[in-house]
């Protein structure tokens, strides 16, 4: 086995059509595949907010499928803000709406 990743903490902020099409559900399954711990909820302003943390190598595979969408999702826009520093999440969780 090599040498563990660089891990990488991210914030992301989700916009277009992401609630009520199983898109919460759909960013916590693509955290399992990829080994991401963290959280996810959907905002009062109707965006979805992610908060991810894992290998450099899977964030970005990550990220990459959250920009695809889930089949029911049609995104329009992604910002992604990337933390100093790792939060140390122990697993990745569905949260209530903020």
């Amino acid at each position: 086995m090599g040498e563990p990743e660089e891990i990488k903490s991210i914030h992301m902020m989700v916009r277009g059509r992401v609630q009520a099409v199983g898109f919460r559900y759909f960013t916590w399954q693509t955290a399992n595949v990829y080994r991401i711990s963290g959280w996810v909820r959907n905002r009062d302003d109707g965006s979805v907010e992610i908060a991810a943390e894992g290998e450099k190598s899977d964030i970005q595979q990550f990220v990459k499928t959250i920009k695809k969408g889930s089949p029911f999702s049609r995104i329009k826009d992604v910002n992604i803000y990337e933390y100093e520093t790792p939060k140390n999440y122990v697993q990745f969780e569905i949260k209530n709406t903020d």
